[in-house]
């Protein structure tokens, strides 16, 4: 589940009324796919203790040194429907990353915004800029117009190093109520969950501190107070809208790409295959004579660079121990030299690219072994699969 807060300005509001949605994983393809079903009301998830005596700060220190940098965001929202235009109001979170101005949020806390101001404390408020989005990882840009003074930009840590346990503080504004600290450890590394352009988000932290709605595109901070993912997706396991303990965070190696992007171009152009794609366990390699390590392929996208180069897609539909699989199709071994032992380690190669770039992949078709060049395209504004 995204977490924006929403508010309804009219009785029949934007996104605030009907049942409450709970967001679960489902794996399929080597990718997850969000699911949204009606549910009851949330669960607490009980708090986490943060040990103070490991080295670091304390939460308190995090708070105190990066709590003045944590924004919230007002995206104000028009849309129709049956009792005409409605307006309505949706709340996030954001920081602040230098003293130009700069601050990042999720894209999905302004998208369809027409106007969308942040908010220091209760009387600050200034209207933001949007300098860009990139829906694919769930990022925007936003600039103010506001004194240096009045600026504290949060540091940034390294992604790369985080480990399960490692202790992490989440500062935002759940539920509008601002500037609110949460702690817990690293619950996960490279959990996949899938962007509002349909395609999946790699590397994603996942974290039991509380997070809620309102807190989305606050920072998530390691024991250092350095900024290590923007928070941006809860799973709620059916139990309604509230934190169980089960949130995700974008990197935040993801996120200086992804920004510096947006203040060179204000948009991000991902390289794209075209592909779905599975892993291979040893025991269906085993059954079925395929490549022990490697990504196997179970969809082409039509027109797409996999398409123009002639890559083929499965057809046949087998279950190996509980796992569905389709068969057939080629199975992608090396990229551009490179091992691929699985389908995130190719979508990891496919991401280092630029669109317009040739990547040489020798794949296993049949009983042969093949080698075909492709040229990568620019990811779609959406995906029809949940591919790279």
């Amino acid at each position: 589940m995204t977490l924006p807060f929403v508010i309804a300005v009219l009785a029949a509001g934007l996104l605030g009324g009907g049942a409450a949605l709970a967001i679960g994983s489902a794996v399929w393809d080597g990718g997850t796919t969000t699911v949204i079903r009606e549910s009851s009301d949330a669960v607490a998830a009980p708090v986490a203790e943060f040990d103070q005596e490991s080295g670091g700060s304390t939460v308190g220190e995090i708070y105190r040194d990066a709590g003045p940098g944590v924004v919230q965001i007002t995206s104000s929202v028009v849309s129709e429907s049956f009792f005409g235009e409605q307006r309505g109001q949706a709340l996030g979170s954001g920081f602040v990353i230098d003293k130009r101005g700069h601050i990042v949020t999720n894209y999905h806390v302004v998208e369809g915004a027409d106007e969308v101001f942040v908010n220091f404390s209760a009387d600050d408020r200034l209207k933001a800029e949007i300098v860009g989005t990139d829906p694919s990882t769930d990022i925007a840009l936003l600039k103010i117009d506001a004194s240096q003074r009045a600026l504290t930009p949060l540091s940034f840590g390294d992604s790369d190093v985080v480990q399960v346990g490692d202790q992490v503080v989440a500062i935002g504004n759940p539920f509008g109520l601002a500037r609110s600290a949460t702690a817990g450890i690293v619950s996960a590394l490279h959990r996949q969950i899938q962007s509002p352009s349909g395609f999946t988000i790699d590397k994603v932290i996942q974290t039991d501190a509380a997070i809620n709605q309102g807190n989305s595109g606050g920072p998530l901070l390691n024991a250092a107070g350095e900024v290590i993912g923007v928070n941006t997706q809860i799973a709620t396991g059916g139990t309604g809208e509230g934190n169980v303990g089960i949130g995700f965070a974008v990197p935040v190696n993801t996120l200086e790409e992804v920004v510096a992007e947006l203040m060179e171009d204000g948009r991000v152009d991902h390289p794209y295959l075209g592909v779905r794609m599975q892993d291979i366990t040893e025991r269906a390699a085993e059954l079925y004579k395929l490549p022990a390590e490697g990504a196997l392929i179970t969809q082409v996208v039509d027109g797409s660079p996999a398409d123009r180069a002639g890559l083929r897609a499965g057809d046949n539909p087998v279950v190996v121990d509980g796992t569905s699989y389709v068969l057939g199709g080629d199975v992608i071994t090396k990229a551009d030299g490179r091992e691929v032992a699985s389908s995130d380690a190719l979508r990891s190669i496919i991401a280092a690219g630029e669109p317009g770039d040739k990547l040489e992949l020798e794949l296993r078709r049949g009983e042969e072994t093949e080698t075909v060049t492709v040229t990568l395209g620019r990811q779609p504004a959406q995906s029809s699969t949940t591919s790279p």
